[in-house]
């Protein structure tokens, strides 16, 4: 559950700061305990054991100890920070745990030759500090007590003796502590890398969403009330043209135009509704649901019809529907908006002509659409004011329901909206 202020996705953001600074806080300590390990210890060669360091260890240790604080900044500044954690025991006699943990940063976040150069120099110094271990004292060397040191001696006697560790030996160590952090580093990346590829998916995704809503909302605008407002510049026009043909034919248009005026506004009054509500006024709504019980259908064509003949239409008129009442409503509402959009466009550019409109089909056979008026203009074209808008709308509703559309002029100058929708078996 998540509040108001979205509280609830923070927790895994915060949950991971929280363990990144565990983290680095037992990195760091473990990188200067492991420094005051080296430099605390009797720097022990066969045969000579040095009891004074001197000023070269003491610098050693304030060099390691920074490299090690430098571990802070890895995940900021991996470069960097790999450079800072590889002088310590490539200079001064010191512990390499600082170059392999900045190693797994750098692995993290850098794919190109910075990254190889960096794992280089920290098998170098990671070999450099093997090779000086290999000659200290076997009380406090790893590798003197890997290879065997005590079993020329009585362990429990506390007695010791130096073995020569072979140098293949101490190169094959190196490789496998230096694999060790390349390998995590290198997952973390990857990990990372993937979870921007799918961020990125789903914004990508959300993008695509909303132009296909803002396409969908658009193309229903202009289905809905394109149609009504064609009628009511049409039926201004006539109007006008009966101004002079006396009170009654006045008062018959003038109503027939408020009519069309209050059917547009409550078509728009609907569509808007349905957007505020979160309902789908495309086709493909899930099953079961109705996004508006007041959504045409097939039914509806008729008075669809009727209307356009009272604004003054002439139309020839063919429906033969097989059970159009049982029609899914993503195929009423599709073939009901084919034909209103195709009236729109007989309406706007050829409004004195007489257009064919055949409506046919049923279950198992689809819904065929047919509409047809001559062309208004004499090179052939039908001019369209919406540039294309409804006829878009129409191929985009037919390719919804994985339909075929026609639309354009023939050679006998006719234009032609020709589609077929399948009817879907009901489950």
């Amino acid at each position: 559950m998540t509040d108001i202020t979205g509280r609830a996705p923070a927790v895994r953001p915060r949950a991971r700061r929280v363990l990144a600074t565990a983290v680095t806080v037992l990195a760091v300590s473990a990188s200067v305990l492991s420094s005051f390990w080296v430099f605390g210890a009797e720097s022990f060669v066969p045969g000579q054991v040095d009891l004074e360091p001197g000023w070269r260890a003491g610098i050693g240790l304030l060099v390691a100890i920074g490299a090690a604080i430098a571990l802070c900044w890895r995940h900021h500044n991996p470069v960097l920070v790999t450079g800072i954690a590889v002088v310590p025991p490539l200079v001064f006699v010191a512990d390499a745990l600082a170059a392999l943990i900045a190693l797994a940063a750098l692995a993290a976040s850098r794919r190109d030759h910075v990254l190889w150069l960096g794992t280089a120099a920290v098998y170098a110094a990671t070999a450099v500090a093997l090779a000086h271990d290999a000659g200290r004292d076997p009380e406090v060397s790893p590798l003197q007590w890997l290879f065997g040191a005590s079993t020329t001696a009585d362990r429990t006697q506390g007695h010791f003796e130096v073995v020569d560790v072979p140098v293949p030996a101490v190169l094959v160590i190196a490789v496998m502590m230096t694999a060790i952090p390349l390998g995590i580093g290198l997952l973390r990346g990857t990990r990372r890398e993937l979870s921007h590829s799918e961020r990125k998916e789903e914004e990508l995704l959300a993008e695509v969403t909303r132009r296909d809503e803002r396409s969908r909302i658009a193309r229903e605008m202009h289905d809905v009330l394109g149609h009504r407002l064609s009628l009511l510049s049409l039926q201004a026009g006539a109007l006008e043209v009966n101004s002079h043909n006396g009170p009654e034919r006045l008062a018959e248009v003038a109503r027939t135009v408020r009519g069309s005026a209050r059917e547009a506004l409550d078509d728009l009054r609907k569509v808007i509704g349905v957007l505020r509500e979160g309902g789908g006024l495309a086709s493909g709504n899930p099953p079961g649901h109705r996004a508006e019980p007041a959504q045409p259908n097939l039914v509806d064509l008729p008075d669809l019809i009727s209307n356009s003949r009272r604004a003054g239409l002439n139309l020839n008129v063919t429906m033969l529907l097989d059970d159009a009442a049982s029609a899914p409503e993503p195929l009423g509402v599709a073939s009901y908006r084919i034909v209103q959009e195709s009236l729109t466009n007989v309406l706007r550019h050829a409004a004195g002509t007489t257009a064919e409109v055949t409506v046919r089909g049923g279950p198992g056979v689809g819904i065929t659409i047919d509409v047809r008026n001559p062309l208004p203009h004499a090179d052939g074209t039908m001019a369209d004011a919406d540039s294309g808008c409804g006829l878009t709308g129409i191929a985009e509703r037919v390719s919804a329901l994985d339909g075929n559309v026609s639309v354009g002029p023939t050679d006998d100058d006719t234009f032609v909206v020709s589609a077929w929708l399948p009817w879907p078996k009901q489950s």
